[in-house]
């Protein structure tokens, strides 16, 4: 048995540790360095052009993967909506790659490294390669980290001590909005009605409600841990 039919065996649902999941992230960090070091001996509009084109890129697969959901006629506003936190800031993050405002930055840096390292490293992917939900996953994971690091390595944005707190209230704004939507479809987006199938974080902070107060105890102490280096190196 070669190395493709072992990726193809079924399309059954991602496990943590496979083929499946260490091999799309070695191939981000890779194509990272790569781009990274071509970007920096660019020009500043290069620089931005790139940024762009990166966004785009990732909005794009979430659009295409969605249209594809839609033409089967077996869409669901229940499930399929991109409401998860990973999906939704892929649909916008063209805005944020578009018009490079710090404010975004300030929000986003803490929204993609908290949330979105937490999809890479406990992957819920119910269909593996050479499916297309498995592109669109992590396209959309490894996608939105890249943007957010070309940001902070190539374009040299930094964030602040106040970020920390304006990215963390922006978040109960948008996850107070979930709940209502979560309310009135019934749905579990964002996994704040019960925890995914698949293993996760959420599976050593309790049952639900228990996890979500755990969750929002931790989520400063988090985003300040993520700020951290950016502190100690100011500092230098």
């Amino acid at each position: 048995m070669n190395f493709l039919q072992i990726l193809l065996i079924n399309l059954q649902r991602v496990t943590i540790g496979s083929a499946q999941h260490v091999l799309p992230i070695v191939f981000a960090v890779l194509f990272c360095i790569v781009l990274f070091r071509l970007a920096k001996r660019s020009t500043q509009k290069q620089k931005e052009r790139i940024f762009g084109l990166l966004g785009v890129f990732v909005s794009l697969t979430i659009i295409v993967f969605h249209s594809y959901k839609i033409s089967l006629g077996n869409y669901n506003v229940s499930t399929d909506l991109p409401l998860f936190l990973c999906s939704f800031l892929a649909l916008i993050i063209p805005v944020f790659t578009h018009f490079i405002k710090y404010w975004m930055y300030e929000i986003l840096l803490f929204w993609v490294i908290a949330g979105t390292s937490q999809g890479v490293i406990t992957s819920d992917i119910a269909e593996g390669f050479p499916s297309l939900d498995y592109f669109r996953y992590w396209i959309v994971h490894l996608g939105l980290l890249t943007i957010i690091f070309y940001a902070t390595i190539v374009l040299r944005m930094r964030p602040k001590f106040k970020s920390v707190f304006k990215s963390f209230l922006v978040l109960q704004v948008y996850m107070l909005l979930v709940m209502g939507i979560n309310y009135l479809l019934q749905s579990n987006y964002s996994y704040l009605n019960r925890k995914p199938e698949s293993a996760s974080a959420l599976d050593y902070l309790g049952e639900w409600p228990i996890y979500l107060f755990v969750v929002e105890a931790l989520l400063l102490p988090f985003f300040l841990l993520i700020y951290s280096p950016f502190y100690l190196l100011k500092k230098e």
